[in-house]
């Protein structure tokens, strides 16, 4: 299958090297060499400027596939698996083109992606993804919750390729409620009940594996584990492309690009509400625009991520150079997260121009991280944000996110900016917690209005907050501390 990254292959390129470097993109690869450029622009706002105009989209041959001319019926009953494999092999063996999705409901498994290819979905089509998860097997190598393995495949997957793309205005659509996938979480609020199957064996053997070093090719799950798939998941590609479609009902993650390098997702819409339903999680990755879309999720619209714990810290890759801009965001965890699985690190992240508003979105701005993560945010700059209603509070910066203090990799979050930004309510304005021994550092907002709040704000251990012209309930938040 094009584009598939088996369990063989990957044993046979990594003989003596990591998963991070044996494609040249761990801690001397390409990515990490990345780091912050010192004779770059000193305006933020410029860099944000140059990554958006270098980041663009992919382009590809006018030739089409039709995977009608393979034998797909949009019927939603045939199985169209074998015939979207035909039309990706068939385009990029001739160089390139658009896998077309016409009119119609195609009901297929995962579908794998190779170099020049573009799957297209006209308005009319959607694309649903089987409810069997036999149909992701065999397992393919992928990350899950920021730890490498071999698992499900995601619904739709591309391994080391350049150019590829998903666009149209169609509709893909997972499948999954809460008799499929959602379960799995083990929250009766998705359909899991006592007795039933669910993730939590299956995560914390994932975890002990990856603490203990053991290496990838050994790191089988699939059938028996219960660790749902990604819905979008370009893993170690160049020139991405995620345009138009609008995504629902997704096992997981809806789309998360791994370890690849100029990245546009533009003027999508995603509405899911299954747990863990984050709208875009670009993974350590370099070069990512995510630019005029709508997020309204069961978890963080948007989170920024670099890998969990030893794991994250073994491939060391940073996720970098991200601009996020002139997208909506209704209900989810966060509006624009970094973390919690960050520990490569996370730099230079820009966020402009945004609308946020549901009683069902619980924070604008959030960075949540532990001593178990470690990991790095330099760089976070925001502006020009319009807050409707968030839940809890407007911004969060979380050192003690789930296991907290005191296990030896504390994070160092610095340089966070935040400029004309305007929240009608909140149920407060600031909940920023770092440690005694690892405060937050240099966190500066200018020209901010919280206009009502509940709740008075919570600043522990935060060396250099500066506010200049910030209000709340309309008497200024005056001075620095």
């Amino acid at each position: 299958m094009p584009g598939r990254w088996s369990r063989r292959s990957f044993i046979r390129s990594t003989t003596a090297a990591t998963a991070g470097t044996a494609l040249g993109l761990g801690a001397a690869g390409p990515l990490a060499q990345a780091a912050g450029d010192p004779g770059h622009d000193p305006d933020p706002w410029a860099r944000a400027d140059a990554i958006a105009a270098r980041v663009r989209a992919p382009r590809f041959p006018r030739r089409f596939f039709p995977v009608t001319r393979f034998g797909a019926r949009g019927d939603g009953v045939t199985d169209c698996t074998s015939a979207f494999r035909r039309a990706v092999r068939a385009c990029t063996r001739s160089g390139g083109g658009h896998v077309v999705v016409p009119p119609g409901r195609y009901l297929t498994g995962p579908i794998h992606l190779a170099d020049n290819v573009d799957l297209h979905l006209v308005r009319e089509a959607t694309v649903a993804f089987s409810q069997d998860p036999n149909d992701y097997l065999p397992a393919v190598f992928t990350r899950w919750e920021g730890t490498e393995l071999f698992n499900y495949s995601p619904l739709i997957y591309a391994f080391g390729a350049r150019n590829v793309a998903v666009t149209g205005a169609g509709t893909l659509d997972g499948q999954a409620d809460n008799a499929h996938w959602w379960p799995w979480k083990g929250n009766p609020d998705y359909g899991w009940r006592p007795g039933d199957p669910h993730q939590a064996a299956a995560r914390t053997r994932l975890q002990a594996m990856a603490e203990q070093g053991v290496p990838v090719a050994q790191r089988v799950f699939g059938d028996g584990g219960y660790l749902r798939p990604s819905f979008i998941q370009p893993y170690r590609c160049r020139n991405v492309l995620v345009e138009g479609v609008r995504i629902v009902n997704s096992p997981m993650w809806e789309i998360h690009p791994v370890l690849s390098r100029g990245v546009l997702v533009r003027g999508v819409s995603v509405r899911t509400h299954g747990p863990n339903n984050d709208g875009c999680n670009p993974e350590s990755c370099r070069d990512v625009v995510i630019r005029g879309c709508e997020f309204d999720t069961g978890d963080d619209c948007i989170a920024v991520k670099s890998g969990r714990n030893a794991d994250g810290r073994r491939v060391n890759v940073p996720s970098e150079r991200i601009v996020v801009e002139d997208c909506d965001f209704r209900a989810g965890h966060g509006g624009v997260t970094v973390g919690s699985e960050m520990s490569g690190g996370v730099r230079e992240v820009y966020a402009r121009n945004l609308r946020m508003s549901s009683p069902d979105l619980d924070t604008a701005l959030r960075f949540k991280t532990n001593s178990v993560r470690g990991g790095f945010i330099h760089d976070f700059h925001a502006r020009d944000i319009t807050v409707g209603t968030v839940g809890q509070s407007a911004i969060v910066i979380d050192f003690y996110y789930e296991e907290g203090p005191g296990h030896g990799f504390n994070p160092d979050v610095r340089s966070i900016t935040v400029e004309n930004l305007t929240v009608d309510h909140a149920q407060r304005a600031l909940a920023l917690r770092g440690y005694p021994d690892a405060p937050v550092r240099d966190v500066t907002l200018s020209n901010v209005d919280f206009r009502r709040t509940e709740v008075a704000s919570v600043v522990e251990n935060v060396e250099d907050l500066v506010l200049r012209e910030v209000y709340e309930n309309g008497v200024p938040m005056t001075g620095s501390r």
